[in-house]
């Protein structure tokens, strides 16, 4: 792989519950300047038009705040930090976040989007669609905005993965120089979120991107597990 290319997905209308996310992903990327897709394209897919094809918006009280706290609650598993109003948790898909991935941005005033019951299953879903519909094989990543420990600002990561690797492990082999690699473990389902949030940015209205020329390695069978270190691995909890 010596070049990428990414673009944003023009034209994907407001998702309801009552649509099928896959066929309008698929019918918009049929054709310029949108498509055609080829195979081992990836579609990066954000979070929020997920949750809203998937019925996962919730109502709040939008005089309050505050009022999507007992929601955080209730979709943590545990709560792994407070300060203040701020709430880290971790949530039933490993994930540890702030606020259990509840978001408020971009969504109609008087609800919270709450993230997929099952990521992996909806990158799935998109994937054997557009495959039925169009004809060709792709790597699907949904993607959420989350913080990072040590570093300040947001980043887009994967939360859900189809048919193309979370963590690609150079463990064993040289590097440049031809030394034996010990512990380099490529998180490239995330590199390629934040990669796709370039061309999507936070307030454009593009909920999807394709990127194009990932390494055809990359491309198997997977699931975001991969990128959730475990708790026994993790020295900060």
């Amino acid at each position: 792989m010596s070049r990428l290319t990414i673009w944003g997905v023009e034209g994907i209308p407001e998702i309801t519950s009552q649509d099928q996310l896959g066929e309008i992903i698929a019918d918009t990327c049929r054709h310029e300047p949108n498509g055609p897709l080829i195979d081992d394209d990836v579609l990066v897919v954000t979070q929020k038009i997920v949750s809203k094809a998937e019925g996962r918006l919730v109502p709040i009280d939008a005089s309050d705040p505050l009022s999507h706290k007992q929601l955080v609650e209730q979709e943590a598993v545990r709560i792994v930090r407070r300060r203040g109003d701020l709430i880290i948790t971790e949530t039933k898909h490993g994930f540890v976040c702030a606020n259990s991935g509840i978001d408020l941005s971009n969504i109609e005033r008087g609800y919270a989007a709450l993230l997929p019951i099952d990521s992996d299953k909806s990158a799935r879903r998109i994937r054997d669609i557009v495959r039925a519909k169009i004809g060709v094989s792709v790597g699907v990543v949904i993607s959420d905005t989350f913080g990072r420990p040590w570093r300040k600002g947001l980043t887009d990561v994967a939360i859900g993965i189809a048919g193309i690797a979370g963590v690609v492990d150079l463990r064993g082999t040289p590097d440049s120089l031809g030394r034996i690699m010990q512990v380099t473990e490529v998180a490239v389902a995330d590199e390629l979120a934040s990669a796709a949030e370039l061309v999507m940015g936070k307030s454009s209205g593009i909920p999807v991107a394709v990127i194009r020329g990932a390494d055809k390695q990359w491309f198997r069978d997977s699931r975001i597990g991969e990128l959730v270190r475990p708790p026994q691995e993790d020295l900060f909890r």
